[in-house]
Parts: structure tokens; C-alpha cells; sequence
């Protein structure tokens, strides 16, 4: 059974029920304080904004998208594939965001992905069917499941600022790997999105940042 946080009330008995299975995280927790519900708007948009804000700060990626919601208006997978390529470079989209940006919206075109339909699947088949359309990379699966979809168990094992909100936690010795990260996780289940959401805002804290999901850079 897939659980999903669509509200701040859903997400306070979900963090209870998450450090109820792992008391690890209270102390986290404790620092970290009441934790923000992060929403975002789904289907292209949703997938297009995670897209564009990869690798960049939050004052670029603010910036290329308002150029681009003005460009495109509304920001459909329609409008992207009417738009040319000169005036998508233009906003400041680079050529490799403007190609992934294109196959999700192909995608949704041919009905290959309908993001509809997301929220009908377990975290991990979700993840999958994202991942089958070029372009769309483990973080950025992860984020839309999170933030859009709203799925309570979806975990963005690449994120950085996660690792490293882990490593500061759980008091490990060094910051844990993607791959370690999954099986580090795997008492969290079905809530592995709750502690994401923990962890960053634990991060903010511990480290005075944004505590906001960091693309990896490799």
C-alpha cells in the first residue's frame, strides 16, 4: 500500500510513524523542528521546473523560468514542442535541458508517460517508469515523486545535501555513497520521504543553507 503527504496534518502523523520505527531520527528531529511540506505542481510543469532547476542556484533557475513561463504560457508539453530552439536557448535553457525537456514532453504526447497515473504506483515502479524517458535521471524521478506526487516513501538516494544530512545524523564516518544509501534507508520504509524532508530541513539547521534538495553533480 502506497501512502502519500498532501497535507501538513499528514505529514506531522507520518514523521511519528517514522520516528516511531527508527527512534535514530528523533534527536534530528528535535533540531530540525516542524517540516515544511515542499509542494510542487505536477505533470509537465512540475517535471519541467525540477528540469530547469538542476545544477543551477535558486536565483538562476528562478530567473530561466520566469523566462520561460513568458516565453510559454502555459507551460505545457504542447507549448514546448511548438517553441524552436533559438527561442528556448534564449531563455537560458542550455541545449541538454532543451533535448530532455523535448522527450518529456514527446512522451506525454505519445502517452508513453501520463503523470496521472503516477500516484497509482508503488515508489519504486514509479521511479522506474520516469526513468525510461531520456533525459530523466535517478534526483530528478526521486524530487517529482516527492514534491509532486506527493509519495511518502519516495527517497532521492543521490541528493548531496541528503548524504550529507545522514552522514551529521546517524554520526557516521563518512558521507554514505548513493548505493549506500538505499540500504540505509530501508527501516524508513513506507516513509522514506518523510525522512528526506527530516533530514534536509535537519540539514538547514545543523548547517544554516536552504535545506533544499542538491542536484549531484556527477
Amino acid at each position: 500500500m502506497s501512502h502519500f503527504i498532501h497535507t501538513e496534518a499528514e505529514l506531522v502523523a507520518a514523521t511519528a510513524r517514522l520516528i516511531e520505527a527508527d527512534g535514530r531520527l528523533a534527536p534530528a528531529y528535535a533540531v530540525a523542528g516542524p517540516l515544511p511540506l515542499r509542494r510542487r505542481p505536477g505533470g509537465f510543469e512540475g517535471l519541467a521546473a525540477i528540469v530547469v532547476s538542476q545544477q543551477l542556484s535558486t536565483a538562476s533557475a528562478a530567473a530561466i523560468w520566469g523566462r520561460l513561463a513568458a516565453a510559454i504560457d502555459p507551460v505545457d508539453h504542447a507549448g514546448l514542442l511548438r517553441a524552436r530552439t533559438p527561442k528556448l536557448k534564449r531563455v537560458g535553457l542550455s541545449m541538454g535541458k532543451i533535448r530532455t525537456l523535448r522527450a518529456i514532453a514527446r512522451a506525454i504526447r505519445d502517452g508513453v508517460l501520463d503523470p496521472k497515473t503516477l500516484a497509482d504506483l508503488p515508489a519504486d515502479d514509479a521511479h522506474r517508469l520516469l526513468m525510461q524517458v531520456h533525459g530523466i535521471g535517478p534526483w530528478t524521478a526521486d524530487i517529482y515523486l516527492l514534491t509532486c506526487v506527493g509519495h511518502a516513501d519516495a527517497w532521492p538516494a543521490g541528493d548531496l545535501a541528503l548524504q550529507e544530512a545522514a552522514r551529521l545524523a546517524l554520526a557516521l564516518k563518512a558521507r554514505p555513497t548513493t548505493k549506500e544509501m538505499g540500504p540505509l534507508a530501508e527501516p524508513w520504509r513506507p516513509w522514506r520521504g518523510v525522512a528526506a524532508r527530516l533530514l534536509w530541513t535537519y540539514y538547514r539547521a545543523v548547517k544554516g543553507r536552504s535545506g533544499a534538495p542538491i542536484y549531484p553533480k556527477s
